[in-house]
């Protein structure tokens, strides 16, 4: 079989680091490339094992699963291959490729990602989706001997506070504020990253397409600079919280109010913060980001804390009546239609400060935005990922009721918050 491969991602065939990451602007080829890829090692007679992933498993149908099928009828292979479109697995003898989603649906909260250790290779399409705990489970089951593994990771650029542009680059400053230039940091290694944009495939691009690329400069230059010329953002787009503040930690004047409760076990984890009322303002404490935690163990823990009314996803009403019956005050959060819109408005109006130990809350927060669309058109949803602790500060604020507004600008109003505290 032989295929026209983009010489820009020849690394991908002659090397063989663990990782590769293509990443840049649209219409680079990316997917185009991973599922040639796929096809040269499907019908190859090396152990090949392969999983395509996006965060939701329906989601791969029409892309990268279709993107592989399209290259195995362009290569006149495709009546060699056994495939089964419902399941979306196309194999070739023993070798094979599989749709594998981190998440059935966007709704799904509970599904496990099944075992991967006898596969040696995955492509992770919109790789920037995927949370850093759930793609360090699946790359921690990778360990076949088998053949060497690899991993494509496949993305727009992120903020610069995502996960893969922290463990991965550095960044430089470009010719445009707020956006960053992506360089692979020096120190590391068993990783190549592939960094293009559209002028590396501009042959394979009608005319009338890059004429629209370039036209967007002047007329939404955000997404021009991130989503065609591949530059990192400042911020996520569509951010849904902004001006947070970090603080060292909780003032001991500061009163106790709720704490929230997202349930989570096998991929997501149980986020637990505790929300303080200080000046008129929130503070918000992360008590608990884990895994696998049973209700009874989350009863344990708290129990051990200062006492609180507890405020919990309604959606799970089994777990909250067993914590209950451990002695503690629990409730669901409130639901009903428009509550989720009506309750992160609620959030958006008040003044919030987080304690810098709050990792977990810090990283959702950075990343938590509304969905945008293919055309990059923001969707009044919240995204169904980077929600955890967002959901769980959102379940206790929206409870307290009677909350003072932050009024920094009113004379009468409330001091501020950071006098007389550390930080």
């Amino acid at each position: 079989m032989k295929q026209l491969v983009n010489e820009v991602y020849s690394p991908i065939f002659t090397e063989k680091p663990r990782y590769f990451i293509l990443m840049g602007g649209r219409g680079a080829g990316r997917s185009t490339v991973a599922s040639q890829f796929a096809n040269a090692k499907l019908v190859a007679p090396e152990y090949f094992r392969c999983a395509i992933m996006r965060y939701i498993l329906g989601d791969i149908r029409n892309s990268i699963y279709r993107e592989i099928t399209d290259r195995a009828e362009e290569n006149e292979i495709y009546g060699k291959l056994v495939i089964n479109d419902s399941m979306m697995s196309i194999s070739y003898g023993e070798n094979s490729i599989n749709a594998v989603g981190f998440r059935k649906s966007s709704s799904d909260q509970k599904s496990k990602l099944k075992s991967l250790a006898s596969y040696n290779c995955v492509i992770i399409e919109e790789a920037d989706e995927i949370p850093e705990e759930d793609f360090m489970q699946l790359d921690d089951s990778l360990r076949t001997i088998k053949g060497d593994i690899t991993i494509i990771l496949l993305l727009n650029p992120p903020a610069k506070n995502h996960w893969i542009i922290r463990r991965w680059f550095s960044l430089e400053n470009s010719e445009t504020q707020g956006f960053y230039k992506p360089v692979l940091k020096n120190d590391i290694k068993d990783i190549v990253a592939i960094l293009t944009d559209y002028h590396v495939n501009e042959v394979n691009i009608a005319k009338a397409s890059v004429t629209q690329y370039e036209l967007y400069k002047d007329t939404k230059p955000d997404h021009y600079w991130n989503m065609i010329r591949g530059l990192v953002p400042e911020t996520v787009k569509g951010k849904i919280y902004k001006n947070w503040e970090i603080i060292d930690s909780v003032p001991n004047e500061a009163r106790l109010e709720r704490y929230g409760l997202d349930f989570g076990y096998s991929n997501d984890p149980t986020a637990i913060d505790a929300v303080y009322r200080f000046n008129g303002a929130y503070i918000i404490d992360e008590v608990v980001n884990q895994l696998e935690l049973s209700n009874k163990q989350i009863a344990d823990t708290l129990t051990n804390l200062p006492r609180a009314l507890i405020i919990a996803d309604s959606a799970e009403p089994k777990s909250i009546d067993e914590i209950r019956n451990y002695g503690l005050n629990i409730i669901p959060s409130s639901k009903g239609k428009g509550s989720v819109l009506q309750g992160i408005q609620y959030v958006q109006d008040q003044k919030i400060f987080v304690t810098k130990r709050s990792k977990n809350i810090l990283e959702e927060y950075d990343n938590y935005a509304w969905i945008v669309d293919k055309d990059s058109r923001v969707i009044n949803e919240p995204s169904p990922i980077w929600n955890h602790h967002m959901d769980a500060v959102r379940y206790a604020i929206v409870s307290c009721t009677n909350t003072v507004k932050w009024k920094p600008n009113d004379p009468g109003g409330v001091k501020p918050l950071f006098e007389g505290m550390p930080g």
